[in-house]
């Protein structure tokens, strides 16, 4: 059924007219508005012990469209998102001589019911060359409805890398960074393998809250 909601999704790019899926107005899948509120602006902070690039604020506009790509096959949107993604790898890699750039991993499940996977798919698009080094050792099961030290324990010791890393200096990619749990446990797993972690990049990250604001 995913796969056949996700091929619907792709046939009905190309046979009817799209809404924006940044705003939703009638016209191209991309207004012109929306497409510059996905303009990248690099910012760096520190989550999940990691410091990390983001391009965008997950948030409006860029979580709109991010979504749609990501659940539901508006894949035709994706170079904005790439060339976003592009931004932060340059903004956080500096020197990029002997860097790796290692994806999160996916699982299996997901691609398949995806039908593509797409963090790499914006890794394409964007023509950057990267290297899955990280597998996952065991289901952690979804993140979003879970709180912050939830989300830590949730993803404890459940990578490994795929091979011996001594020497390796890699820059961890992700689309989205929420309270960097992910991005720790990669860190740490790369780490375990004798490899440096020098940073992360990704497409967006979540708001910072307002201090003493309350829970969404």
């Amino acid at each position: 059924m995913d796969r056949l909601r996700v091929a619907s999704a792709f046939l009905q790019q190309l046979v009817l007219p799209d809404d924006c899926c940044g705003c939703g107005t009638a016209g191209p899948t991309l207004c012109g508005r929306c497409r510059e509120a996905l303009s990248p602006v690099p910012a760096g902070r520190t989550v999940g012990g990691v410091p990390v690039t983001s391009a965008l604020v997950y948030d409006g506009v860029v979580r709109d469209v991010v979504v749609a790509v990501k659940n539901e096959g508006r894949t035709s949107v994706a170079r904005p998102l790439a060339t976003a993604l592009r931004a932060a790898v340059e903004s956080a890699a500096g020197e990029r001589d002997g860097l790796l750039l290692v994806p999160m991993p996916a699982t299996r499940r997901s691609a398949v019911e995806r039908g593509y996977d797409p963090l790499r798919l914006l890794l394409r698009r964007a023509r950057l060359p990267h290297h899955d080094l990280l597998r996952l050792v065991r289901s952690s099961g979804d993140q979003v409805r879970l709180g912050r030290e939830a989300r830590f324990t949730n993803v404890a010791q459940g990578m490994r890398a795929r091979r011996d890393l001594s020497g390796a200096r890699v820059l961890l990619v992700d689309d989205v960074v929420t309270t960097g749990a992910t991005l720790g446990e990669a860190a740490r797993a790369v780490r375990a393998a004798g490899g440096v972690v020098v940073g992360a990049a990704t497409l967006a990250a979540t708001p910072l809250r307002t201090p003493g604001a309350g829970s969404p």
